[in-house]
């Protein structure tokens, strides 16, 4: 595709309409101040601009579905740029929760087949599966797409590329030490400060940290202070603020 092409496909991908209805779905999206908010937008054009988003199982995405998946994939990476979800090409959306199947070996060496049924899911290299009923709760897109950044090294781990200047170290330390107390409550049947299913793996605890990072701030803050504070050197955003001042 020419660059005039490009640039002429971009601009009707979104819809001026569509994009001011579906923009209070996400609380934080209308605290922008307008700088940032016009940069959103930008960022959400160039999504619909560049991804395929295909309706599994006869499913038919209109132009709100589209817009409002955008949105919320948009503002993980307000402050990073589009770049980080450029290994990847398509979304597909579900019109409600799907099976998947997937195998893998234990210690032994035998192979275990698991069935579970999902309301999202990322492929590392591949696409971002949704279901549609899911995404109108919001948090499934900031998750899915907060494992596609996880993806970035290679493996979801829950350790993302850090920016330069950020420590390991301290990542780790902040992270670790939440999952781990995380984990320790689920265990002694104590009440967790948010989704239960954060404590399946690192990568899952860093997936929903994202989702109440964007979502409810406040609840990541009065949890896990340290963990929020990495996460606004990450995403170089600061919710909380954002929200308060509204």
């Amino acid at each position: 595709m020419s660059l005039k092409r490009w640039w002429r496909a971009r601009a009707a991908a979104l819809d001026e309409s569509v994009w001011q209805e579906v923009l209070p779905t996400l609380p934080l999206a209308c605290c922008y101040p307008p700088p940032d908010a016009l940069r959103l937008r930008g960022v959400a054009e160039g999504l619909l601009a560049a991804k395929k988003f295909v309706g599994a199982r006869g499913f038919v995405l209109d132009a709100h579905m589209r817009h409002t998946i955008a949105l919320q994939a948009a503002v993980p990476v307000l402050n990073l740029g589009l770049e980080w979800y450029a290994d990847w090409s398509t979304v597909i959306v579900y019109p409600d929760a799907f099976e998947t199947r997937h195998e893998h070996v234990d210690e032994a060496g035998v192979v275990h087949a698991v069935e579970q049924v999902q309301s999202g899911e990322a492929w590392l290299g591949g696409p971002v599966v949704l279901a549609w009923p899911d995404v109108l709760e919001y948090g499934v897109v900031i998750h899915e797409f907060a494992h596609k950044l996880d993806m970035l090294n290679g493996v979801a781990n829950g350790m993302p590329p850090l920016h330069e200047g950020m420590s390991r170290r301290a990542w780790t330390r902040a992270f670790s030490r939440a999952y781990g107390d995380f984990c320790d409550r689920l265990d002694a049947g104590e009440p967790v400060a948010f989704d239960e299913y954060a404590g399946e793996a690192p990568d899952e605890f860093f997936a929903v940290a994202s989702e109440v990072f964007f979502i409810e701030p406040e609840v990541l803050v009065e949890a896990y202070p340290r963990v929020y504070t990495q996460l606004v050197a990450f995403y170089r955003q600061d919710p909380q603020a954002l929200l308060r001042g509204r």
